[in-house]
């Protein structure tokens, strides 16, 4: 994998952040790292221990620092995991809670990066997801096309993992998404779901199971198992760091992936101004285009429910009016 000058931003070195950095590294795609946060020291105590990774064998001699924004005018991606999540011992486990504290946050983040360039990919973590994603697009005049969030990349990997479970399968060999919010309203699509070509109508028959496939229970545990890493753990960050790395490295390399990314639609489905998860081609450019798969009329209802939410955490947050 060719490196050469692929330069890496990351934003907020806390759980997640140190995660990426992390995964990162061992994806080899960037010849340099320079890490961004309000604890300065914490952003060069990480760099400093994550060069110490550089000589062992096969690992790639990256330039780990910690940096300031104006590394970022001339960094090729940017990764944003800055800004206070929810924790183990939180009363309320919505990530819409995050929304009012997650603005202020962003308002200066994507301000002082704008400062300094326009060009870099920006790829936005920081929770609540969609609503992060809707502002750093819509109010800091960046490109809209290198603006985006990691979306339902995770939720899509723990339901192709659960379903992969189920029938002791490679969940690499399980392809479908969630779409929506990145979120308790995410949803899988199952009209396009498949094993290799196997529907999920006929997953049982191809792979007999002891009882049958109950999509809803499905669902549920895909939203579910996000709270049972952060209750066993106290937090969320190696999925996510792996989400995020895998849309880097298609930037970086220009790969053309189809991955569920959050952008802000433009009429999809009759839906505007509402950021949200659908597939997307990402490459050098960013987002290239959204693909407005066919939906069942059970999945356009369970997409527009999940719009609402998100407007109604938007709303919350300050960013639109209630109408």
């Amino acid at each position: 994998m060719n490196s050469i000058n692929n330069k890496l931003v990351i934003v907020g070195v806390g759980n997640v952040g140190t995660a990426v950095l992390n995964t990162a590294l061992s994806f080899g795609f960037a010849s340099e790292i320079a890490l961004i946060d309000i604890d300065n020291d914490k952003a060069r105590g990480e760099a400093l221990d994550s060069s110490h990774t550089t000589p062992c064998t096969y690992s790639v001699n990256v330039d780990i620092h910690e940096g300031n924004y104006e590394d970022c005018k001339d960094a090729n991606v940017i990764i944003i995991a800055a800004g206070p999540s929810i924790l183990k011992d939180d009363k309320n486990d919505d990530r819409t809670v995050l929304a009012e504290r997650n603005v202020k946050v962003m308002k200066d983040v994507m301000g002082s990066i704008s400062k300094y360039t326009k060009d870099a990919i920006i790829i936005i973590i920081t929770n609540p997801l969609d609503t992060m994603v809707y502002y750093a697009e819509n109010f800091f005049g960046y490109p809209k096309e290198k603006v985006f969030g990691t979306g339902t990349s995770l939720d899509s990997a723990r339901f192709r993992k659960i379903i992969a479970n189920r029938y002791n399968l490679d969940p690499k060999d399980v392809h479908g998404y969630m779409f929506g919010e990145h979120g308790n309203t995410a949803f899988p699509v199952w009209s396009h779901l498949n094993v290799e070509g196997v529907s999920a109508d006929e997953l049982d028959k191809f792979f007999p199971h002891d009882k049958p496939l109950d999509k809803e229970e499905i669902a549920s545990d895909v939203v579910k198992v996000a709270y049972d890493v952060l209750h066993l753990k106290g937090c969320t960050n190696s999925g996510v760091a792996m989400a995020a790395c895998r849309i880097a490295r298609a930037v970086f390399m220009d790969e053309h992936s189809i991955l569920p990314v959050s952008t802000t639609l433009e009429g999809e489905y009759g839906l505007k101004n509402v950021a949200l998860s659908l597939p997307c081609i990402i490459g050098k450019n960013g987002v290239e285009r959204r693909l407005e798969v066919s939906l069942t009329d059970e999945e356009n209802d369970k997409l527009y429910n999940s719009a609402k939410n998100i407007l109604a955490t938007m709303k919350a947050a300050g960013l639109i009016e209630d109408k």
